[in-house]
């Protein structure tokens, strides 16, 4: 799950953005599979889906899943 990591144990992810048809915002972290929320602008989606990748991240390395370790979420440069 580490990508391009530059420091042992790190992670890095990206947060994909996209809008929808009906105007909404959708924010996505490919590394996480069903991590994606929706906002009704670009910021709130990008905000909603950081804080499931912490809760997601946070019950793996609870449930003894994934081992603690650094990490770094990248939000879209424009949206």
């Amino acid at each position: 799950m580490v990508l391009d990591s530059p420091v042992e144990g790190a992670m890095h992810m990206t947060i994909e953005t996209e809008r929808e048809a009906d105007g909404r915002w959708l924010a996505e972290v490919p590394q996480l599979p069903g991590v994606l929320a929706y906002g009704d602008t670009a910021h709130a989606a990008v905000a909603r889906a950081q804080a499931l990748a912490l809760r997601v991240l946070a019950e793996q390395i609870d449930a003894g899943e994934l081992a603690p370790l650094s990490f770094t979420i990248h939000p879209p440069l424009a949206a």
